[in-house]
């Protein structure tokens, strides 16, 4: 039997690690992601081989909440995949490195959503604007809720444009075209 994950990985930081870790955490910032997405990202990208839950807390100091919270989101983005380790009944996790997949996921698991949403809510507001009793604050609130229905088209708009920029979420085959 092999010697375990925990035995080849070492559990402080190198400069190197440390500061690559540092440049995912402020991505994450960026994107209003929690600093622990960046620091797991960024240990998972730095390192030479997958790294196991146990791993990922003790190299980065993070409770088992906070890591167990952290993959389950960068799974559900794609941006962290389970890795099966021959001898290892763990499981062990790899950094997705394709830029395309990274933003895709973003975009499919936390842009779409609310995009696709925004009918509701627009609907929503416009009811609560109808009701304003004051016809001043109600002028008001219309010319803001235009405002907002324009910044939605926009988005609906720019989102195909995105899509095709960083490609179909799967490559469907050849295509025939006519």
């Amino acid at each position: 039997m092999s010697a375990s994950n925990s035995d080849r990985v070492p559990t402080a930081l190198s400069p190197w690690e440390a500061a690559m870790i540092e440049l995912f955490v402020r991505a994450a910032a960026l994107i209003g992601l929690p600093r622990s997405i960046g620091e797991l990202y960024g240990l998972l990208y730095c390192a030479p081989q997958p790294l196991s839950f146990d791993d990922l807390m003790a190299r980065l100091q993070l409770s088992k909440g906070s890591v167990s919270q952290g993959l389950k989101l960068l799974r559900q983005f794609g941006a962290v995949h389970i890795h099966y380790v021959s001898g290892s009944r763990k499981d062990h996790f790899l950094p997705e490195l394709s830029i395309k997949r990274l933003i895709r996921g973003f975009f499919r698991d936390q842009f779409n959503p609310h995009l696709e949403s925004g009918h509701q809510r627009l609907a929503s507001l416009e009811e609560a604007v109808a009701n304003e009793s004051d016809p001043a604050l109600r002028a008001h609130a219309q010319q803001r809720l235009n405002t907002l229905r324009t910044w939605h088209a926009r988005c609906q708009q720019l989102l195909p444009l995105l899509i095709t920029v960083f490609g179909p979420a799967e490559d469907p085959g050849p295509r025939i075209v006519i």
